[in-house]
């Protein structure tokens, strides 16, 4: 059974954060720094596929993972699953239902996670008081959609060649961001995960995952991929890479 568990104190304070010492991220002011401590309520960790946060329901918290990785997804009545995105160290969870007040996606862990809890109630504190924290979280949210725009550009015009070798090196490439002068990183995900982003059958990935493997690009690790030809998977995918302009951390 996987398992979350809440913690009310906080035993990586913001000032010792280790994500903010990574050239990734914009630095804060002091004032800023000061606030996110503040709202900053403790921390959760929860065990490879937990559900943090689900469709239709509402959230009584904000997130940010401070470790290990997540995906959004969506699925059918009958239980068919779309995976959206992925989550990193840095990005936010529960955005949607802090603005909206209802979850449109779940979103579930893919490896062990560790994630700063925030009081919802307070976000409009922060865009009265702190509008450079108010533009941050706008720009998360405008990157998200830039993100999402890039993967439907990819579901209807690319191969299934093309689009696996653009949704991995796209991980690869995020995950390099927060692990600066590595260059093989082992991304958590299985061939059902690649799948259900990708809309293929199991059968189809597998397949087009070999093809990648044959080509010396990547090298499946049953659960975990690692991408051995970065520049090579990305030219297969006809893919420029990700902007190198620092982000924002919550």
């Amino acid at each position: 059974m996987s398992l979350i568990i809440p913690h009310s104190g906080r035993r990586v304070p913001c000032e010792q954060c280790p994500l903010r010492a990574l050239p990734a991220f914009r630095e804060f002011t002091p004032t800023e720094l000061k606030f996110v401590s503040q709202f900053k309520t403790g921390e959760m960790t929860a065990e490879p596929g937990a559900v943090i946060v689900s469709e239709g329901s509402h959230s009584a918290h904000l997130y940010t993972v401070l470790s290990g990785r997540a995906f959004r997804f969506k699925t059918l009545p009958d239980g068919r699953r779309q995976v959206l995105n992925y989550l990193l160290p840095g990005d936010l969870v529960g955005l949607q239902g802090s603005l909206i007040g209802e979850m449109d996606h779940s979103v579930e862990a893919l490896s062990s996670l560790v994630l700063c809890v925030f009081q919802r109630d307070r976000l409009d504190e922060l865009f009265q008081f702190h509008p450079g924290l108010g533009l941050d979280v706008a720009w998360l949210s405008a990157q998200e959609e830039r993100m999402l725009d890039n993967h439907l550009l990819s579901l209807g015009r690319r191969t299934a060649l093309e689009r696996t070798a653009y949704l991995l090196s796209f991980l690869h490439q995020r995950a390099l961001s927060l692990h600066p002068g590595r260059k093989r990183i082992e991304i958590p995900i299985t061939q059902q995960h690649v799948a259900d982003t990708l809309g293929l059958s199991i059968v189809h990935t597998n397949k087009t995952l070999r093809k990648l493997t044959n080509q010396g690009l990547i090298r499946w690790l049953g659960g975990a991929c690692e991408v051995l030809e970065l520049e090579g998977l990305m030219h297969v995918a006809g893919w420029e890479g990700l902007s190198k302009r620092k982000r924002p951390l919550i």
